[in-house]
Order: structure tokens, then sequence, then C-alpha cells
């Protein structure tokens, strides 16, 4: 089973148990936070089912219809679980918190509320811990705001600030709890649950830009492009070659495009093969490498 399954596998069973729980202690104790919380963890169970289907259709074999596969089901998919957590988890919550604040009611069963966001705590914890794994092996040295922006595969981000959000919310529901029972002011439960929205949107907003990005397509890594430069100019008969151009298909299919200049003496069929040969093999996720031989002197 792929690193990635094993991410979306783990996120998902834990926020099934959440879920559970949170929507109980919702109900014993009334609170708008709890409840809202309930709601997340169900909406990213929903977002872990989405997410592999969409991992499960991309490797569905090319057609005539679509002759370069399905690998950009993981991006749309992706974008469909932004969408999610934007409008149904983050409107939700405020609109929760909005109600919360104009018809007011005292927490109760605070001793279970507390269990139950510590229990959530836990297995959220646990969740992001496995899903951070992967994602510091994916990312290297680059920071975290870099890695996401070159990630070409969003299941490597997405479960990672699902769970990061999970986690403030789960905080932030308990920072409401407190206040409202210490101040005797419910209000502040509805703030958190407004808090808790906030953030889902916020979320939701970098999801929803980062997999947007990627179904317009983007190019491959310069680290990518510039070894596949190199590559071209190394082969003999070649005189010259332009900066390739790439493009993902999915998170481990690339198309890639190039401007050719050959001796005379070279044969356009050989250089095309040796090329294509040589980048796959130091480039396996490359699919295919189309080469032009403009009539003009390259520089």
């Amino acid at each position: 089973m792929s690193e990635r399954r094993i991410t979306v596998y783990a996120a998902i069973a834990a926020n099934v148990a959440i879920a559970i729980t949170k929507f109980i202690a919702a109900g014993l104790s009334g609170s708008s936070a709890l409840l809202s919380e309930g709601l997340h963890s169900v909406i990213d169970t929903g977002d872990g089912l989405l997410l592999l289907l969409g991992i499960r259709l991309s490797h569905r074999p090319a057609s005539r219809r679509h002759p370069y596969g399905h690998a950009a089901e993981t991006y749309f998919w992706s974008m469909i679980v932004a969408m999610c957590i934007f409008g149904m988890g983050g409107g939700v919550s405020i609109y929760e918190g909005i109600h919360h604040i104009i018809e007011p009611h005292p927490p109760r069963a605070l001793a279970w509320s507390y269990a139950t966001l510590a229990i959530a705590f836990v297995f959220e914890g646990a969740s992001w811990l496995i899903s951070l794994r992967g994602f510091r092996r994916m990312r290297g040295r680059r920071g975290v705001w870099e890695a996401i922006q070159r990630s070409k595969d969003p299941t490597s981000f997405v479960v990672v600030l699902e769970d990061s959000a999970a986690l403030i919310g789960l905080l932030i529901a308990a920072a409401g709890l407190t206040l409202a029972w210490l101040l005797h002011a419910p209000i502040y439960d509805g703030m958190a649950s407004i808090l808790i929205g906030v953030l889902l949107v916020a979320t939701g907003a970098i999801l929803g830009r980062e997999t947007w990005s990627l179904l317009l397509g983007e190019s491959a890594s310069s680290e990518v492009v510039d070894s596949i430069h190199t590559i071209a100019r190394a082969q003999p008969g070649v005189v010259a070659a332009r900066t390739p151009r790439t493009r993902h298909l999915g998170p481990e299919l690339i198309h890639v495009d190039i401007d050719i200049q050959l001796a005379p003496e070279a044969s356009g069929v050989d250089a095309s093969r040796r090329i294509e040969a040589a980048v796959r093999q130091k480039h396996p996720e490359v699919q295919r490498v189309s080469l032009r031989f403009p009539d003009e002197a390259l520089t």
C-alpha cells in the first residue's frame, strides 16, 4: 500500500472515532463549538473518502478519449475536498456560532466535553504525526509553504493541513468552553465556533488555490526541467536545445516539449529516440517527450 493511501486511511479512521464522541459530547453539553468540531470531523471523514476515490480513479489506464490517462483525477477530487472544507465546514461552523450568540445557553456536562476534546486531540495528533512524516519526506529541506507550493501531489499536504486545522480547532473549542464556564458568558462558546469556521475557510482557501493551480497545469520542478535540458543537449548530434516546456498531467505524470537544433548529418528520428529514452531512464515520471526542430537557429 502506498504511503499516501496509509496517510489517508489513518485520517479517516481517526475522524470517524472523533466525530462520534464529539457529537455525543455536543448533545450532552449543548456546546456550539463542540457541534462545529463534530461537523469538522464528519467533513474530514468525507474528504478522506474523496481523496481515496481520486487516488483510485487516477490509476485507470489510458483510453481513446483520455490518451494521457486519468492521473488528473487526483487534482479534481482534491479541489472538491477544498470546496467542502471552505463551504460546508467553514460556512456551517460560522452559522452555528452566530446562532449560538443570538440564542445563548450555558454549556453543560463540562467533564464529558473536556474528556471528548482530550480523546480527540490524541486521535488527531496520531493522524497528524503520520501525515507529517510523509510530508517531511516529500518537502526535504524546503520550508513548509514552499513545499506546499511546489508539491505536485495534493494528497501529500491536504491531510497535514486538515489535521493541523483540527488540532487548532480543538484548542479553540476548549478555550471557548472554559471562558463560557468561568465568565458565565455562553457567547464565548459561539465565538469559538465562529473562529473554527474562519480557520476552516482559510484552510479551504489555501487548498483550493494550490489545487486550482495544479488543475491549470503546473510545470515540473526547476531541478527536473534543468536535468531534462542537460540530457537533451548531451545527446550526439544535438547542437542546441531550448529550455523544455513541461506540464504535470498528474502527480507522477509529466509531458515534455523541447525545441532541438541538430547537426546537418544527424537524424531527427534517432535523436528523438535517444533523448526520450535518456530522459525517461532518469525521470520515470515523464510519460512522453515531444521534440520540435524549428528552422531558425537556437540560441
